[in-house]
């Protein structure tokens, strides 16, 4: 097991995933760059590319929605000693920010337990995996062992692993633990059933509020039968849809969120509230999804740094190319509806 002792000293240069003890340690310790004066001559050009490639994290009502509702399970099942923990499942559309959400509601609850337990060094508030892709129970636990930094030695059977790892988080203190891509856990199939039960199972075993993250969850294999009953009864799910651009309040809101990644912005030649003037073009190219948007303004950001032009306009921004998915929506023709489709 990992001590705070040896992460204080880890290398920061070494890649580890957050879904390790080291890395979610590196994630929850090291804060956004400040935000210097852009012409600060003492701000290298490295610097401020890293700067713009981490950029700001900013709070979308969902995820005040997930705050609150985590906030609240975590009281509701701190007296539970037995029975069904209440849980929480973030459900929505790919690039919506399910995963940014998730660990930014883990690193605020990690923060506050650091502040509650200044004196206690072996504590673990948050733990974090993924769910592996065609997962069994035995890869299921093997991950949370990962992330403990426990020898999963091949001898050791699947009840083995459930033990050390059950034992060691109640020792640990563990209050919350987030699992993300559960869709892919396919309940159709023998592993699937077999690892949503060991989840069902943990769960049961760990004194700790579970957070599921997935893709469209209550459409998936996961919610279905008699498992799927379970869960959706120990289980509240808060959809994290993409940002709508209809209304009066939705275009507010886009508005504020598009402002702030203007304002975070260090480029030299920038003129302030240029993203504002595109907001609309900026729905319309990312479909209202956070995690497209951000790609879209970070990637431009970069770009203006590299040729020197350091500004952001419309033109910068169509030259950007986003993820598949996102520029087939942006491209897509509106249809018209010829006079035999209108409605009488």
């Amino acid at each position: 097991m990992v001590t705070t002792a040896q992460s204080a000293t880890a290398q920061h240069s070494i890649f580890n995933p957050l879904t390790t003890w080291d890395g979610w340690q590196q994630f929850v310790d090291t804060p956004h760059a400040p935000a210097r004066d852009a012409g600060d001559q003492e701000w290298t050009l490295e610097q401020r590319e890293d700067y713009h490639a981490r950029f700001v994290v900013l709070k979308t009502p969902t995820m005040d929605t997930i705050s609150t509702a985590v906030r609240r399970l975590l009281l509701l099942n701190r007296g539970q000693q037995g029975g069904a923990r209440r849980g929480l499942i973030i459900s929505g559309p790919a690039t919506t920010g399910k995963t940014t959400a998730m660990q930014q509601l883990g690193r605020t609850v990690e923060l506050a337990d650091r502040r509650r337990h200044s004196n206690q060094d072996r504590r673990l508030p948050v733990l974090f995996i993924t769910v592996p892709p065609s997962s069994t129970p035995k890869m299921l636990i093997s991950e949370f062992a990962r992330f403990l930094g426990l020898p999963t030695l091949e001898r050791m059977n699947q009840i083995q692993i459930t033990n050390a790892v059950c034992e060691l988080l109640c020792e640990m203190g563990t209050q919350l633990v987030l699992v993300d891509d559960v869709h892919l856990m396919d309940t159709r199939s023998r592993a699937g059933a077999e690892t949503s039960d060991q989840l069902k199972y943990l769960g049961e075993r760990i004194p700790a509020t579970f957070v599921y993250s997935g893709i469209d969850v209550e459409s998936s294999p996961l919610l279905t039968g008699v498992r799927g009953s379970q869960l959706a009864g120990r289980f509240k799910i808060v959809r994290n849809q993409p940002l709508r651009y209809g209304s009066s309040a939705d275009q507010q809101i886009w508005h504020d969120l598009v402002r702030g990644m203007d304002s975070a912005l260090r480029l030299r030649h920038h003129r302030p509230g240029t993203l504002v003037t595109h907001a609309a073009y900026l729905h319309a190219r990312t479909g209202g999804r956070m995690g497209s948007l951000s790609h879209l303004i970070r990637e431009a950001a970069l770009v203006s740094l590299l040729d020197g032009t350091e500004k952001v306009t419309k033109k910068l921004l169509e030259q950007i190319e986003l993820d598949t998915a996102a520029e087939q929506r942006a491209r897509a023709p509106h249809r018209r509806r010829t006079p035999t489709q209108r409605q009488p």
